[in-house]
């Protein structure tokens, strides 16, 4: 299932936000689930293995995210289940705050630079 343009627009501001493009489509994808697994985003975002999974630890890292280990029957690779540790409201918040800081460290940027011309 593809996803939805309202969520590809959203991918792509994520993406503009320096936030890596597997990470905005994971992100984009488990915001209205309750919990998935790496197969399920892998089926649904199109995104392969390794790009999932850079994408789970970068989430683990912002501490977005919680990860669970799910028991499987046979053998392959370990299954995972994921859900976002905080709300999106409030991890959108903290990119805005993140993109408030750029600027504003942009901002003086300018003006220093500004101070060398003659």
């Amino acid at each position: 299932m593809p996803i939805s343009e309202e969520s590809d627009r959203l991918a792509k501001f994520l993406i503009i936000s320096d936030v890596p493009r597997s990470v905005a489509y994971t992100l984009v994808y488990i915001r209205d689930k309750n919990e998935i697994t790496s197969v399920e985003i892998e089926r649904e975002t199109g995104l392969r293995q390794p790009e999932v999974s850079i994408a789970m630890q970068w989430l683990r890292r912002k501490g977005w995210i919680n990860k669970r280990n799910m028991k499987k029957e046979g053998k392959g690779r370990p299954i995972h289940g994921y859900k976002l540790s905080k709300g999106f409201n409030e991890i959108l918040e903290e990119i805005i705050q993140d993109l408030s800081v750029k600027i504003g460290e942009i901002n003086g940027t300018i003006e220093a630079l500004k101070s060398f011309k003659k």
